[in-house]
């Protein structure tokens, strides 16, 4: 459910998470208060006014820790993209030679990057990967084992060449690691019910004043559950339409594809 909501344009995100259950919301006071009556919610307000400002302060809490990890882990793989672009910048510069089997590592970090490129950040965005690509990253890294089996490079060099190419492997693990999701399903359930208690504990309040009630409900509303639609959008970071670009390894691409 996550996945389909993350991959959903924002504007219609914002209209199944924020904007219709804020008008059944706001339709809450009026409802209930037709069903009890205005003078038995009224005898509810005093001792509810403390409960609720529990309810709220626990949900507040709830939801800004679920925000900031999610932020972070979002942040996490941008990271990881740049780490990987650099660590395939620098790989290209130190395979810089005229033996054929430099030639054949540069050709090789060629097909891996347009295969993660074009095939795992399409994948990425269903919750899953390229094995083709994993299968270039292997070969990539059969052509640096040659290159040492041949002793075409100082031993200094290959050290840092593999060193790169463990950075290469360990940021592209880190993307598909979180191209599946950030929140548990645990925590799902227990923000949106949170949502839903804290916003109905508002009915079980009463002013004369209807209408400013219900704005007083929509308000809240709305602030809930713009929440919960940041969490969404960058729940999963390489879906939809808050998403991490594959563009710092296209420029990688760019500036160091065919430079044999």
């Amino acid at each position: 459910m996550s996945l389909f909501l993350s991959t959903l344009p924002l504007w219609l995100a914002a209209l199944v998470i924020v904007i219709i259950p804020t008008i059944i919301a706001m339709a809450g006071p009026a409802f209930i208060r037709h069903r009890v009556g205005l003078e038995r919610l009224t005898s509810n307000n005093e001792i509810a006014g403390f409960k609720f400002a529990t309810v709220g302060v626990i949900y507040a809490v709830l939801i800004a820790f679920a925000v900031i990890v999610v932020w972070e882990r979002f942040s996490d793989g941008e990271t990881a993209v740049l780490q990987e672009a650099g660590a395939a910048a620098t790989l290209y510069r130190l395979t810089n030679g005229t033996a054929p089997e430099v030639a054949e590592t540069r050709a090789a970090l060629d097909h891996y990057l347009k295969l993660a490129v074009e095939q795992d950040w399409p994948k990425m965005a269903d919750e899953s990967y390229s094995p083709e690509a994993t299968v270039a990253l292997n070969d990539l890294y059969a052509t640096v084992v040659r290159l040492t089996n041949k002793g075409l490079a100082a031993p200094p060099l290959l050290v840092e060449m593999f060193r790169q190419l463990d950075s290469i492997t360990q940021a592209r693990r880190t993307r598909l690691q979180l191209a599946s999701g950030i929140v548990p399903d645990i925590l799902w359930m227990v923000l949106f019910v949170g949502a839903i208690l804290t916003i109905g504990f508002t009915f079980f309040f009463a002013t004369e004043n209807l209408y400013a009630q219900t704005m007083m409900t929509g308000i809240l509303s709305v602030l809930v559950l713009m929440g919960l639609l940041v969490i969404v959008s960058i729940d999963h970071p390489f879906a939809g339409p808050v998403h991490i670009e594959s563009e710092p390894l296209e420029m990688v691409l760019k500036d160091f594809s065919g430079a044999h």
